[in-house]
């Protein structure tokens, strides 16, 4: 499997960047997970988006899923589409939406405050999964595990039906032994690192670079990416604080980075 960094920043953008998503592909499949902000241009650098089978959302913030929109467009009305006799124009791609429960009445919501509530159930072949579902994607099988954020949010886990490599993607999550028990042996643990100290409030939904260092340090992960953290901070301070919890290197997510897995 091969996994490209489209964004990487928190719920703001970084100059020039965009917000979660990360585009994995094995062979001829193409499963984008989170598509937040200023995703979808990304996506197109990288792929052509009517190649996308599934989109597998982690939760229901919008840096997680708002370029559901834009891409909801493309695949309904861009010029491949409207031409007769085009490729797609009378069979349009229709890749499939995998969403955390409740994601059909939060697109209507944000859709339909412009008047095409149906916009991305039409656009999309949309299912909501539970915690404990597993489901294949061509070669790929995919399970979750729910962690703890500000909203019901949800860890991935990809891996070739075959056997091979695992990916486990954290979503946004506070530090968790939940999360921790799923990315257990993870050949790849992409991780949130947000937050260069923990929450004042004491309402916890995010994690530090050291935090994020020692979860994957008890997970015994293969190999460590630090993620959804802004541009505004130290990216290589970051890196130094996770990799001495973790007790290795770590490395720093950047947009149009890949990694073999």
């Amino acid at each position: 499997m091969r996994l490209t960094v489209l964004g990487k920043s928190p719920s703001w953008q970084d100059a020039d960047g965009a917000c979660s998503g990360y585009l994995l592909q094995e062979g001829g499949t193409s499963v984008l997970l989170d598509c937040g902000n200023g995703v979808f241009g990304k996506l197109r650098r990288f792929a052509d988006y009517v190649d996308v089978d599934a989109v597998v959302l982690s939760h229901l913030h919008a840096d997680h899923f708002l370029d559901l929109v834009p891409f909801s467009y493309a695949l309904t009305y861009a010029p491949r589409r409207q031409r007769a006799g085009e490729p797609g124009a009378d069979a349009p791609a229709r890749p499939r939406l995998i969403s955390p429960p409740g994601g059909r009445e939060v697109f209507r919501r944000v859709v339909g405050a412009w008047g095409q509530e149906d916009l991305v159930e039409k656009a999309f072949a949309l299912e909501e999964y539970r915690a404990d579902s597993v489901l294949e994607v061509g070669p790929l099988r995919i399970s979750f595990s729910s962690v703890p954020h500000f909203i019901d949010a949800y860890g991935i886990s990809v891996e070739p039906a075959s056997g091979g490599g695992r990916l486990v993607y954290g979503g946004d999550s506070r530090p968790a032994a939940e999360l921790v028990r799923f990315a257990r042996g993870a050949d790849l643990f992409l991780v949130e690192a947000t937050l260069p100290q923990p929450e004042q409030n004491g309402d916890r939904g995010h994690s530090t670079p050291e935090e994020a260092g020692g979860q994957a340090r008890n997970a015994g992960a293969k190999r460590v990416v630090i993620t959804h953290i802004s541009d505004e901070l130290d990216q290589e301070d970051a890196r130094r604080r996770a990799s001495e919890a973790f007790g290795a290197p770590v490395e720093v997510a950047s947009e149009g980075a890949s990694y073999e897995i």
